[in-house]
Order: C-alpha cells, then structure tokens, then sequence
C-alpha cells in the first residue's frame, strides 16, 4: 500500500471518537469505580471543556497545560484538546512543582487546565449534530508527552496527529479492539501506554476500565476488576502481573475471559511468565518493546521456545519499523551480535521540544535508497545466529566495581530470577576505598520469608564476586517510580547513604553487608 493511499485511510482518532457517540451513544466508554460513563455522557462532558478552553485560552495556536490524574473527567479534558486542534502538554501531576513550572514554560503553555479548576461552562446548545472537532494538518502535534527524567530534567516529546492515528490504526488491528471490546487501563494518564489501552479503545468504540492510580498495588482489587468487568485486553508493567499472580494464587480463579496480555515498559522476571498461562487460560502472551520517543517498536508473541531462565526476546519490528544494531565502534551489524539498538518507526515523534537535545539522541541511517531517522534508544541487545533479538541492559547501566565491569540490568535480572523477587533496583553509591559499590533494593513477595543471606547466596551462585551487591536491602512495598511507570534509580541512589572513611554503618533488619 503506497504512502498516499495509507494516509487516507487513517482515521483520526478524535473523529472517530465522535462518530462513535453519534452512532453508538448509549454504549459505555470508561469504567471508574465501578460506574459507567457512557460515549454520550464523555462527548457532553468534552464539549463543556472544549467551551471552557476556547474561553480560558483563545489562541487557537496556543498550546494548553493539563495537569490531573487519571479520571474519566481528566479524559474529557484531553478529548476536547483533541477536538478544539490544540496541542498539550500531559506531565505527571506528581512532578515537583519547581519540574513542572520549567516543563510548561519551555512548551509555552501560559493555560495550565485541570478538570477541578472551575466549574465547567454549560454545554454548548446543539446544532443540526454534535460538535465537530477541528481540522488539522497530519504534521500538527497533539499529545506532548515526556521522559521519565531518570537521567535528570524530563524531556518534551510531541507526537504528531499523523503518528498517533498510525499507531492509534495498528494497536487496534493487531489486538482486535472493536465496539464492545473491553481494556484494562493501568499505566497513569500521562504514560504513553494510554495510546493503546485508552485512546485506541476509544477510537475503535471499545470500553475502558480504568484503574485508579491509589489501588494500583492492591492485588485484590486488580484482580477483581479484570474478572468482574470480563476485561479481553491487558497491557501493564511487570510488576502488575505479580500482583495478580499473588492475588490469583490466594483467590483461585483463572482469567478466562483475557484475550491478550501484553508486558511491557521492563523486563519480565522468567519466574513470573512461566506463571501467566496458568493465570491467563485462554490468552496469547505478548513481550511490547519501545520507548516514548519512538512508541511500541518489536512484538514477540510467547510461543514455548523461549530460552529458560533467560529474558523474553524482544521480537521482530513492527510493519513499517526499521531497527539498526550499531557495535561499539560504531559499525551496523549485520549478523549476530551485540551492540545499541537504533529505531525508526511510523509512530515516533520528529525530535525533542527542544531541538538542543536532539544531538546524541538521534541518528541517520540508510534504509533502501534513503537516509532515515531513528532513534538511539541506549539499549543493549544482543541478536542470535536465529535472529532472535533480546534485551542486554542500558549503555549507561555499565559501571566499574572493584576495577572490574558490571551491568547492573544484568544484577537486577539475576536477583529478579528468585521466585520471592517482585521488584528489584541496582544503583551505585561512591566508596573512598573502592571507587564505586553495588547497592540494591528488592521488593519481595508477599507474606514471604526471603532475607538477604538467601538472596546473596542466590547471587552468588550466578554472578562474579564483582557484581554481587555489597547491600541487599530487602523491603514489602513498591518501589518507587519515576512519572512514566519506571522504577526510580536516582531516588533510590540519593536514599542510600554514603559509606564514610571510619568504616561501614551497621546493618538494618532484612539488610545484608559484604564484607
């Protein structure tokens, strides 16, 4: 299919939106808390906010700041940017205020909206049909998302009209959401997760079930929604499925009604995957590879042949997606071997906000007879004599410990092999002795009895005495996460005091030390 042709047969995702509430308004399109919004009631409640914006911040060209938690309100808000042509900023609300502040003033956003500032204007009366959204170019931005700023200040990353619709069409073929189609929402609003599991649903006339940002570790409850609401579509992080292996293994009951389940934004630990067909009983399994940047990239549907004990292979690129291993001397590869992986896809956005940061970011390679622009994505994988693509660790995860070099991707997918191990983080703190030493904190099981002298012998039987964390802090809680979803490493790294010259502190409960 030509380029020109493709491009006419996307439908944008704000109208079909709309067509769906016309032709279909008394089907629901949000579940949240247990009640149900349907496509009438979400279309009304983003027209009133599509007249508060047009009153509030009248330049048409004016990019608008949203600021809220997920809601079925915070949605209408961002359906009503979609309607009115507006490109917008969507930060987590969870940022620090100092964070936020630089964010919307490099977007230019002098509107900041949320869905409690002010009472909304009444609806707008009806015309001969319901109010119709702008027209816009398929270079217009739209959703501007932003990087987890695990490396410091979080990143702009617009997304064209056009990238979204491409991406908003493939998720919606490929998992087969239609009106009816039911999807389990649990990244935050701000994650670019939501582009499947919220706004292609709600192009494709499928229902959403939303889950609230407060609940998200209560194993219980997640389980609940999925088997209550008959869900047909989940996509989350890893440590959602543990949970849910948690809750399942207390509670019993299989998820039959589960299609598709899609693991993404990490690693899935082989302990975990080895549970989810017991779990998931009539569900194909999927591994989504990507990045904010450039979107959902390589699909690798579970098939059995998996190596065991070894991580889930990334997959193959997308249609459309053209990916570059490049070595350490900066050659592409063409056969097996390790090195970054470079991407290129029909979703990606064109660069930064700020175009300063685009440099070491971005890349031109030759695909057919074109130069192309992908995206350096700062992974490392490594590709099989068979093709087969997995996931190494991150280019700026190698460190040296003791004179020697350790990945500590490849430490976390070692303490994440233990059965007991929900979540696992690896930082480096500095040591006036050994220049640098391992840290890390792992969130185990629950009601599990898993201590650091188990753990490290854990460790020991499978890493290099380098790479065997001099702290094993083991704790019951989440991890905390950085805006997108990602285990937060700087927080973690600042949280760990720093050895003194007069020897190490003592150790805490469930804290091991190597001496």
């Amino acid at each position: 299919m030509n380029s020109e042709k493709r491009r006419t047969m996307q439908q944008k995702l704000v109208t079909s939106f709309v067509s769906h509430a016309t032709a279909h308004p008394d089907d629901p399109a949000l579940v949240w808390h247990g009640e149900e919004t349907t496509y009438r009631a979400l279309h009304e409640r983003a027209d009133r906010e599509r007249a508060r914006i047009t009153r509030l911040a009248p330049g048409a060209d004016e990019p608008v700041g949203i600021l809220a938690a997920k809601s079925p309100s915070a949605i209408a808000l961002v359906l009503a940017c979609l309607m009115e042509g507006r490109r917008f900023l969507l930060p987590s609300p969870t940022l620090p205020p100092e964070v936020l502040h630089r964010l919307f003033e490099q977007a230019g956003c002098r509107h900041i909206l949320s869905p409690e500032s002010g009472p909304p204007l009444p609806a707008p009366a009806p015309a001969a049909g319901p109010a119709q959204p702008r027209p816009t170019r398929p270079s217009d931005v739209s959703f501007m998302f932003t990087t987890s700023g695990s490396t410091g200040q979080p990143k702009i990353v617009p997304l064209s009209t056009g990238a979204v619709d491409r991406f908003t069409d493939w998720a919606g073929e490929r998992f087969g959401i239609r009106r009816g189609t039911t999807v389990l929402n649990y990244a935050p609003l701000n994650f670019d997760l939501c582009l499947l599991d919220i706004w292609a649903t709600l192009k494709h006339g499928g229902r959403v079930v939303l889950v609230d940002p407060a609940y998200a570790t209560r194993a219980g409850h997640l389980l609940d929604l999925v088997a209550r609401h008959e869900v047909r579509i989940v996509q989350a992080v890893p440590m959602f499925f543990r949970l849910l292996i948690d809750a399942a293994g207390q509670d019993g009951r299989p998820l039959d009604t589960v299609e598709h389940v899609i693991f993404t934004g990490d690693t899935l630990p082989a302990g975990c995957l080895a549970e989810l067909p017991r779990l998931f009983t009539a569900a194909r399994l999927y591994n989504v590879y990507g990045c904010t940047e450039t979107n959902d990239s390589f699909l690798h549907e579970v098939d059995g042949t998996e190596p065991a004990g070894g991580p889930v292979p990334i997959g193959r690129p997308l249609p459309g997606v053209h990916a570059v291993i490049v070595g350490a001397d900066g050659t592409v590869l063409t056969g097996p071997g390790a090195g970054e992986l470079h991407v290129a896809t029909p979703f990606q956005t064109e660069g930064y906000l700020g175009r300063e940061q685009d440099a070491d970011r971005f890349a031109d390679h030759l695909h057919g007879q074109e130069e192309v622009r992908h995206f350096r994505s700062g992974d490392l994988v490594r590709r099989d004599r068979d093709g087969r693509i997995t996931l190494e660790g991150r280019n700026d995860h190698q460190v040296k410990v003791r004179g020697a070099r350790v990945n500590t991707h490849e430490v976390e997918q070692v303490l994440l092999a233990h059965r007991e191990v929900v979540e696992a983080a690896v930082v480096t703190v500095p040591d006036p002795v050994a220049g640098r030493l391992l840290h890390a904190v792992v969130h185990r099981t629950a009601d599990s009895g898993l201590n650091s002298l188990v753990l490290r012998r854990h460790c020991a039987e499978r890493l290099p005495p380098a790479a065997i964390p001099s702290v094993l802090r083991i704790v019951d809680d989440p991890l905390p996460r950085t805006s997108t979803g990602k285990i937060n490493h700087m927080l973690l790294e600042s949280s760990h005091p720093r050895p003194s010259r007069t020897g190490p502190r003592p150790a805490r409960p469930n804290e091991g030390t190597l001496t």
